[in-house]
């Protein structure tokens, strides 16, 4: 029955899913191997510093208001300190007035013109088989306030305590902070220290005093951080300008760059942002730091897109389209034989083929995606040759399987390099192959000829029967 062509389509169509369990347990492994590296990733990531986010920076103004309310008390006598009673001995009350000092919610007062100026040095620090890129920053931070604003959020009886306002900046993580953090004012100084307040991200916050008083600020930290670096648009005019030495920038966050250019050395970006495009009051009586973090950010990633994990797993998902690829030009090919090939060998070409996602990781590891790539093809294709060549009894055959096996590969190798023409380079192969079958089986004759088997319909259903000369005609 297997030398039937429509049968053998069928059982190799089958053997064609049967091959989706173990694509789908070497893609388990992939993605296993991927998670471990992630973990990874992010252990060195943490103990350097992490993804580094700055905002701020923004002046808080403490606020005090002095209530006034009148009191019921018992009358005493000036003089002896004792209570007075009336005539009938009843004790008498007289109304005071009560003054007291409530503290209400804070003014946060964000910069008029923000200015960062940030010079990057990227290094790559290695655990195991693992790297991971990492950086060191030098941040310089201009910025000035309006203190006229805060009148407009002080209600009637408000008051604003200049002498007790301080600077607040955030940032992704304080254990990041690298050498002397600096920041000064004209001639004058003040002491950095960090923010205590477990509802607020980590920072730094200085005691300025009367910011009326002062010039404009000049703050300078030292960074180190992985995986991303960005700050928020909180100035009503801010500006934003990065150099680093790292050669394949990502750029994400709410406002991509105005300019940027991307060298074999490294890339320069430069970003501005009016207040009006960030969405943030510039005074509010609420902590606003959280929206500014999530809708208003400026950033930059050092972790490379598309690694050799991605594309393993994209190879094991489009595994099975080349798989059915391989054993369809199996199938043609093995029309022109003696005797047909057994299913068994169909499943010991895809298991090859299921391999190859493997070997293409685990070499990848060591010695990167195009070696790796190389490698885990030339050998795959080499074993199901020779497999085909002897142990299939192809001969000369095995040659056209070959150059179908080196052409297969060699569009993977293009499909996974190449994200945005992955699908586009997937569906054209998929539709010239099954057009290339339809071409070549044209001419097949797909049902078994038996005696008097007529499928699926008798051929000359729907017509008259010839009526022999003898036939007697019904009365």
């Amino acid at each position: 029955m297997f030398r039937s062509t429509g049968f053998r389509f069928i059982v190799v169509a089958f053997l064609v899913l049967v091959m989706n369990i173990p694509m789908s347990l070497v893609s388990d492994v992939v993605w296993e191997r991927a998670r471990y590296s992630d973990e990874t990733v992010a252990d060195i990531s943490r103990e350097w510093g992490g993804s580094q986010l700055l905002s701020g920076p923004v002046l808080v103004i403490p606020v005090t208001e002095e209530l006034r309310r009148e009191k019921r008390q018992i009358a005493t006598d000036p003089d002896t300190g004792l209570s007075r009673r009336d005539a009938e001995g009843r004790l008498m009350y007289e109304m005071v007035e009560e003054r007291e000092t409530v503290t209400k919610p804070p003014v946060y007062l964000y910069p008029e013109t923000l200015n960062y100026q940030v010079a990057m040095t990227s290094q790559t620090r290695q655990r195991g088989i693992f790297e991971v890129p990492v950086y060191s920053a030098s941040v310089d931070i201009g910025f000035d306030f309006d203190p006229e604003l805060v009148i407009d959020v002080l209600a009637p009886g408000e008051t604003a305590n200049w002498p007790a306002a301080e600077v607040r900046s955030y940032l992704g993580a304080s254990r990041g902070l690298r050498g002397e953090a600096t920041l000064v004012s004209g001639s004058e100084s003040f002491a950095l220290e960090p923010v205590h307040a477990s509802s607020e991200a980590s920072g730094i916050v200085a005691e300025v005093g009367d910011p009326r008083a002062l010039d404009a600020f000049t703050m300078t930290l030292g960074l180190n951080g992985a995986q991303s670096f960005g700050v928020t648009a909180t100035g009503r005019l801010t500006r934003f300008a990065l150099d680093s030495d790292w050669p394949d920038p990502s750029f994400d966050g709410s406002f991509l760059p105005d300019a940027r250019e991307v060298r074999e050395d490294g890339f320069s970006a430069d970003w501005t942002v009016p207040h009006l495009a960030r969405g943030l009051p510039a005074v509010s009586r609420e902590w606003t730091d959280s929206l500014a973090r999530k809708t208003a950010t400026m950033e930059v990633r050092f972790l490379t897109p598309n690694d050799f994990y991605q594309k393993a797993w994209r190879a094991s998902r489009y595994g099975i389209l080349f798989v059915a690829m391989t054993f369809l030009t199996i199938l043609l090919i093995d029309r022109a034989g003696p005797r047909p090939s057994h299913p068994v060998q169909f499943l010991m070409i895809g298991l090859a083929q299921a391999v190859f996602i493997l070997l293409l990781v685990s070499y990848a590891e060591h010695l990167g995606f195009g070696s790796a790539y190389a490698i885990a093809s030339v050998a795959t294709v080499l074993l199901i040759v020779a497999y085909a060549w002897k142990g299939m009894r192809f001969g000369r055959r095995a040659g056209v399987l070959g150059l179908v096996l080196a052409a297969v590969y060699g569009v993977l190798f293009l499909v996974l390099r190449s994200t945005d023409y992955a699908l586009l380079a997937g569906s054209t192969l998929s539709f010239l192959a099954l057009g290339g079958t339809m071409f070549a089986t044209r001419n097949e004759e797909w049902r078994e000829a038996r005696p008097g088997l007529r499928w699926p319909f008798p051929r000359n259903l729907g017509k008259s029967a010839p009526v022999s000369p003898d036939a007697e005609t019904p009365g």
